[in-house]
């Protein structure tokens, strides 16, 4: 059921997604989605975890409701920063 609700909030651009960018390597990272903000707040730690143990340098990481079109935008091919991502309704955070 949990799974159902969150592909029609995903659907409709209602669910919670981690946006984390980062200015070594310059990219965009989508996580998510999650139902709920505090959902997404709580698996933060492991993504950026994971992405400082890459080396990503300048992290900054943003929680917000929106449907992006891509998971990862690669800055250094000219995609700097994915503003794409379709923006939610309202509650953005």
């Amino acid at each position: 059921m949990k799974e159902f609700l969150l592909s029609i909030l995903n659907f409709f651009g209602l669910a919670w997604w981690l946006e984390v960018i980062t200015q070594k390597p310059q990219c965009t990272y989508y996580f998510g989605p999650f139902l709920t903000a505090k959902e997404a707040l709580a698996s933060k730690t492991g993504y950026l975890e994971d992405l400082e143990m890459e080396g990503a340098i300048g992290i900054e990481v943003y929680i917000k409701r929106c449907k992006p079109n891509k998971l990862t935008v690669d800055g250094d091919l000219g995609e700097r920063i994915d503003r794409k991502a379709s923006p939610a309704f309202s509650g953005q955070f």
